[in-house]
């Protein structure tokens, strides 16, 4: 893509940032170049962010109905799927899986790994609002 080209629309989703992205310039050398992002790409990212609160709120009522754990909560409401836990933490994900029972008890040490995997307190990951 040329450097005039990048689209420049704007996106709410990008809250009055801008991203940079990599263009060809008129000398032919690929740069960065900002973009206020396109209507497009945010129609997309709406639609990603609203099936995690999907996911999210059925992982609630889960929990509620004691089929599942608050780490599953915790885990949409960050974006993430069991695949990028396990990766974010260093655990397998068969590991994080068996963590989703509403039975697993874990340690300390497994606490502040999800905890700052997830981005928030050791002591959250039993709560869910």
């Amino acid at each position: 893509m040329d450097a005039a080209d990048v689209p420049q629309e704007g996106s709410a989703t990008y809250g009055g940032h801008l991203k940079a992205v990599y263009a060809r310039a008129d000398d032919g050398r690929l740069g960065l170049v900002q973009s206020r992002g396109w209507e497009v790409e945010e129609i997309v990212t709406r639609q990603a962010v609203e099936a995690f609160e999907e996911l999210t709120a059925a992982a609630r009522e889960r929990v509620r109905a004691g089929q599942s754990s608050p780490l599953e909560v915790h885990m949409y409401r960050a974006r993430m799927d069991i695949a990028l836990l396990a990766q974010a933490t260093g655990l397998w994900r068969w590991q994080v899986r068996r963590h989703m029972r509403p039975t697993a008890r874990l340690s300390t040490a497994l606490r502040a790994r999800y905890a700052q995997a997830l981005g928030i307190d050791p002591d959250q990951l039993d709560v869910v609002d």
